[in-house]
């Protein structure tokens, strides 16, 4: 690769007019930056362009031979569509160089309106393995922000296979959670990380306890900050980004001030063109790093480029975090002020309403078919201690729900880098002698696969976001059969989605559910002794964070060391079913209960479906206090006791 000033682009953030003429002065390539709605930094009312300023600042880049582009990166609920709309117009008549997206609606109204601009897919879309490309090139995507969990090694791999133009956040603030899959913020305090109003509970303070007994494990941990990720800064590795096929180099920071954005800018635009002009010659600009380092706000990290971060690359002690967004606060109970008030969904319901459950073990899948679930959901992440699912045990439990009429659905991994997909692709090959009723995936790729190597009835799971109809719409055209509302929906935003929507759709209704899911190695970062080659049983204890709210928060660690971190409270709807009206499956999380438990949850609510199925509306809460006695959480609504997940509009 012989390199030129237009082989990478250096790309600089802007949250006001001045930090734009900042960042163009300094000497970058492009410039990405926000209208007044509809994206990932909604929190501060002076940031941000309203659509008179993002004309002039259009006009001004492109008079300075600048490129600009325009995040529409978040999550857009069913009553903003419209004004969506109107937005999108008006940007196909100023003409930007690029939208950023990540709804699946913002990629079917821009090929619905034939927009003539090109589209980016955000960090928060979560790409991260080749097959999701292949689906995202049919809607016109020409530019990937990659996820950051993956290495310059994958990168360069994933950047060769795919020929996709690749864009790397290499400067500044970073999620700990892998992007996308974080509701922590959206279901405590109704203001959503995925719609651009995340109060960082990555920030807080916790303890690295054991899950059953509270046993503080941490005492001589470097500090209570244990989700702190530091920022990153890729300067010093700037040959590296550059050698691995990355393309356009992102600076993370439209909130920071000016001249913050000019000295990162000036910095690194120096010691790009430097490597340019020499690349054997090269060597790393001293006087640049000490002015990054000097000036830091947060101490820095390189994250997962060059590996799995470590103890290092946290910020324990908080002595360097700027702001803190929240503290820790108790999660919901049974707060149902507004869900008690709330009209039911209006749509019908079938005669015989499908219960759902997914399971985490052969013997929790027959107790939940045993009890009366119509459908079980086996497969995916396994938590340890428990084993993965074998082709054994699949051939095991699509012979026992056939002999009970129930129908078995195999999951399949949230994350999907390149061994997910290497294993995924081996057992959708053996599944046309298993047969079993459906698939479900989590993300495009998966999607992808299933669809090229199968010709099984698929479904799409959390991941996928879905929180409007055109983004049902968008998985239906795409041969989805079923998809899964969001968590972070209010009942009443759920209500407008199932009424609209041409997609069925499912609705969890009880158990253990995710927060945060995340690449990095919770316990091994906190714990001075922790180490799975001497001694691999550490990777089977059952480990939790404790917030300074006395919240209990459960980490369990897949087969692919990703670390799950759970609420402190299980949803339960079960009093509110008669609200939830049309929905095509009522599901069960039962993935963290035992056989037992899953079995009793799951004929408490059978009983009740059958019971509204009859027009009987009562419930037993004798039954509910029974079950939350047995229960390893207490209850609560999670997001349905807000009346909105609080819009950008």
């Amino acid at each position: 690769m012989i390199l030129n000033r237009k082989s990478v682009e250096l790309l600089a953030p802007a949250g006001t007019w001045d930090a734009l003429v900042a960042g163009i002065e300094a000497g970058a390539d492009a410039v990405y930056l926000g209208g007044k709605h509809f994206n990932m930094r909604m929190h501060e009312g002076d940031f941000n362009f309203d659509d008179e300023m993002l004309k002039k600042a259009i006009e001004y880049a492109h008079a300075h031979d600048v490129h600009l582009y325009i995040t529409i990166n978040n999550l857009i609920s069913e009553e903003e569509l419209p004004a969506l709309r109107e937005y999108l117009s008006y940007l196909g008549k100023i003409r930007p160089d690029a939208i950023l997206v990540q709804d699946f609606a913002v990629l079917k109204l821009i090929r619905e309106m034939n927009l003539p601009v090109p589209i980016h897919s955000s960090v928060m879309m979560n790409i991260h393995n080749e097959h999701a490309i292949e689906k995202l090139k049919e809607y016109g995507i020409t530019r990937i922000v990659v996820g950051r969990e993956m290495t310059l090694s994958e990168l360069s791999l994933f950047r060769e296979r795919t020929g996709i133009e690749v864009e790397y956040f290499m400067h500044g603030d970073m999620c700990f959670s892998e992007s996308g899959q974080c509701i922590h913020s959206g279901v405590v305090f109704g203001q959503s990380g995925n719609r651009g109003r995340c109060l960082k509970p990555c920030r807080w303070p916790y303890r690295l306890v054991d899950d059953a007994t509270k046993e503080i494990l941490d005492e001589g941990s470097p500090g209570p900050y244990k989700l702190a990720l530091k920022d990153m800064c890729m300067y010093r590795s700037i040959p590296q980004l550059i050698q691995a096929g990355v393309f356009s180099f992102k600076i993370e920071g439209r909130m920071r001030p000016p001249e913050f954005i000019r000295r990162i800018v000036s910095t690194y635009r120096k010691a790009i063109d430097a490597y340019i002009a020499d690349p054997t010659g090269y060597e790393t600009d001293e006087a640049g790093w000490k002015s990054l380092y000097g000036n830091r706000a947060r101490d820095f990290t390189t994250t997962f480029a060059f590996g799995q971060p470590t103890t290092k690359d946290i910020g324990f002690t908080g002595e360097r975090e700027p702001r803190f967004f929240s503290q820790a606060v108790e999660e919901a109970g049974f707060q149902d002020d507004i869900l008690g008030q709330e009209p039911p969904i209006q749509k019908d319901s079938p005669s015989h309403r499908c219960l759902s459950v997914r399971v985490n073990s052969p013997a929790s899948a027959k107790a939940a078919i045993e009890n009366g679930a119509d459908r079980v959901y086996v497969g995916g992440e396994a938590f340890r201690p428990l084993r993965p699912w074998s082709l054994a045990d699949y051939r095991d439990i699509l012979s026992f729900a056939g002999d009970k009429g129930a129908k078995v659905i195999i999951n399949t991994p949230r994350t999907t880098m390149r061994r997910e997909c290497g294993e995924l692709e081996q057992l959708f090959s053996a599944l046309g002698e298993l047969a079993p009723d459906g698939l479900m995936v989590s993300n495009l790729g998966s999607l992808h696969l299933a669809r090229k190597l199968t010709r099984l009835p698929l479904q799409a799971d959390l991941s996928f976001n879905l929180f409007n109809h055109l983004a049902a719409h968008f998985l239906k055209e795409n041969g989805l059969s079923m998809g899964t509302a969001s968590l972070e929906l209010s009942f009443g935003q759920l209500r407008q989605i199932v009424e609209a929507s041409e997609l069925p759709i499912e609705v969890i209704v009880h158990g253990s559910y995710e927060s945060m899911l995340c690449d990095h190695n919770i316990p091994g970062m906190s714990l001075p002794h922790f180490n799975d080659l001497e001694n691999p049983e550490v990777l089977d204890r059952r480990y939790a964070l404790l917030d300074r709210a006395g919240e209990k928060h459960s980490v369990r660690i897949d087969q692919y060391g990703r670390n799950h971190i759970y609420f402190a409270k299980d949803l339960c709807l079960y009093p509110y079913l008669d609200k939830f009206n049309g929905v095509a499956s009522y599901r069960i999380e039962a993935q963290d209960y035992s056989p037992e438990l899953t079995g009793a949850v799951t004929c408490l609510y059978r009983e009740r479906l059958d019971s509204l199925s009859a027009g009987n509306t009562k419930y037993s809460a004798e039954k509910l206090e029974e079950l939350q006695e047995k229960s390893p959480r207490r209850f609560g609504l999670g997001t349905y006791r807000f009346r909105q997940s609080r819009n950008s509009i």
